[in-house]
């Protein structure tokens, strides 16, 4: 039960499940057929950019309502340690 896991557990677990997938991702396709497809031109690289931004700005707005809910009172939230 993740739940349970204590900081270092979770860290762990945390980078081998991101490794994983990683592996998981990396091996989905051949290089030279993804790079034949993206040719050589940037807009592959600027449309993963801008959803980055867009997925970060996203998150910090989320997590600043997160943070209102929780002082309004509409939410609870206990931290622990």
């Amino acid at each position: 039960m993740v739940e349970a896991f204590d900081l270092d557990r979770f860290m762990t677990y945390a980078k081998v499940t991101g490794w994983t997938l990683a592996c998981a991702h990396a091996r989905s396709g051949k290089a030279a057929e993804i790079r034949g497809y993206l040719g050589k031109k940037d807009v592959f690289d600027e449309a993963l950019v801008k959803f980055a931004t867009d997925y970060a700005d996203q998150t910090e707005r989320d997590y600043a309502d997160f943070l209102k809910a929780i002082r309004s009172g509409k939410i609870k939230a206990t931290r622990q340690e």
